[in-house]
């Protein structure tokens, strides 16, 4: 299982650099590893720079559907956006409102090569979203309202 870093570690802030060959067998090796240790720790969701690895790839797994997202591009963003709870396994313990459009529409590579795109609302885009934040060097505190005690006291750091 892999070590999972968490805040401050200053590699959570960078922006992560493309895959060149997605169906590399040390990527394989990582999505597998990467896999297990999201479902050990009861994640949504977890993207290469939460396990040290500067490399644009996160996968989530809602409704037990486990989708991997290499080099993802954001296409759109719509619809009403709603607050939801979040937490994130780089801020064990930590959960914060963030307001989030309710759909998404993205575009990526998938473990086999293949350019896909998809369209989707509710939970699942909401963890593309966040796990998509991680690849840009963004963390869910920055988009959390800052109105609750864990919101004040990250703004004060």
């Amino acid at each position: 299982m892999l070590q999972i870093l968490t805040y401050p570690n200053p590699i959570l802030k960078q922006q992560c650099q493309p895959i060149f060959n997605p169906t590399d067998l040390e990527i394989k090796q990582l999505i597998t590893e990467m896999t297990q240790t999201m479902r050990a720790h009861n994640g949504l969701g977890l993207a290469a720079p939460q396990i040290g690895k500067n490399l644009r790839l996160f996968l989530t797994e809602v409704d037990h559907q486990l989708i991997v997202f290499i080099n993802p591009e954001i296409q759109k963003l719509s619809g009403k956006e709603t607050k939801m709870e979040e937490g994130c396994l780089s801020f064990p313990g930590q959960y914060l409102d963030v307001v989030r459009p309710n759909k998404v529409k993205i575009k990526f590579t998938d473990p086999s090569g293949q350019k896909q795109i998809l369209k989707t609302s509710g939970l699942l885009s909401r963890a593309i979203q966040h796990e998509f934040d991680h690849l840009e060097g963004v963390l869910f505190t920055e988009r959390a309202e800052k109105d609750t005690p864990l919101g004040r006291q990250l703004e004060q750091i």
